[in-house]
């Protein structure tokens, strides 16, 4: 019986290995047979669902994406492809917030496993589009509403003013001035209304030194100057073992994460969506 499993286990890699092969020439049809036959040998290995959410998402049939995607996270509730794909899933169907979820997920997982891998940019990229998406979504709506809102009452003095002046023996001018300037507070009160929220300038000190972006991941150096953790061992790798500012020796080992300021970072783009478009 274990020599038989073993085969099937065998088998099933060898399936997959064959729809690796084949999704790289961009024959998405035979990959997807290929990834299928590999679930039918071995349905409890995640990675399996997720080569062929892949495909689905290639094609995008965004259902077949979810479905695969939900079962990989039965399977392993820690994979970074699932969460992402399953986000990615979500978000083509305008359902923001269980999507941002899950690309936040697929990000702390990946940022972990390796903070300066190409998915991890990439998820980001993805995680920071949804984000301002769902705020301009929001925008929009608030400022329909608040549009709506000045128009009724623009209506309701109006109406005010006109039952005023006719109960009135004779309008006065001082009437019509009244009326202008309540219209003109009106438009004060509104305007100020609307520009709440408007983008503008991320502060500085929630800036990479290196990059200028917001941060997403900061760290400390042993000198006291915070920067973006890939960036920094970018750094450390490419150009020199010192902290680009104060030029001091630096070793990765020395980074620790500024907490502080990474809670400060989420709470700024909690409250301002616009600024995931600023990086």
């Amino acid at each position: 019986m274990a020599l038989v499993l073993v085969s099937i286990a065998g088998k099933a890699k060898l399936w997959r290995l064959d729809g690796n092969a084949i999704f790289k020439k961009e024959c998405i049809g035979a990959a997807m047979d290929a990834y299928t036959e590999a679930i039918t040998l071995c349905p409890n290995v995640a990675v399996y669902w997720t080569n062929r959410a892949l495909c689905y998402q290639k094609r995008k049939e965004w259902t077949k994406v979810e479905e695969d995607c939900r079962k990989a996270l039965e399977l392993d509730s820690n994979s970074v492809k699932a969460h992402y794909m399953l986000g990615l899933a979500l978000i083509e169907r305008q359902e923001f917030a269980g999507g941002i979820k899950q690309l936040h997920k697929a990000f702390d997982l990946g940022r972990g496993r390796n903070p300066v891998g190409c998915m991890v940019e990439e998820i980001w990229q993805t995680l920071a589009k949804a984000k301002y998406m769902e705020w301009e979504l929001s925008w929009s709506n608030h400022a329909w509403r608040l549009q709506n809102l000045k128009e009724a009452c623009e209506r309701a003095l109006a109406e005010y003013h006109f039952l005023d002046n006719s109960l009135a023996e004779d309008a006065s001018k001082d009437a019509a001035d009244d009326h202008s300037e309540q219209l003109e507070l009106l438009n004060e009160v509104f305007c100020k209304a609307a520009q709440a929220d408007m983008p503008t300038q991320v502060p500085d000190y929630l800036c990479c030194k290196i990059t200028l972006d917001i941060f997403r991941d900061p760290v400390i150096t042993p000198s006291g100057v915070t920067y973006e953790r890939a960036v920094l061992l970018e750094h450390l790798k490419q150009v020199g073992k010192f902290d680009p500012v104060t030029r001091e020796p630096l070793e990765q080992h020395q980074l620790v994460p500024n907490l502080a300021l990474k809670e400060a970072v989420q709470a700024y783009l909690n409250e301002h969506g616009w600024a995931y478009n600023s990086s």
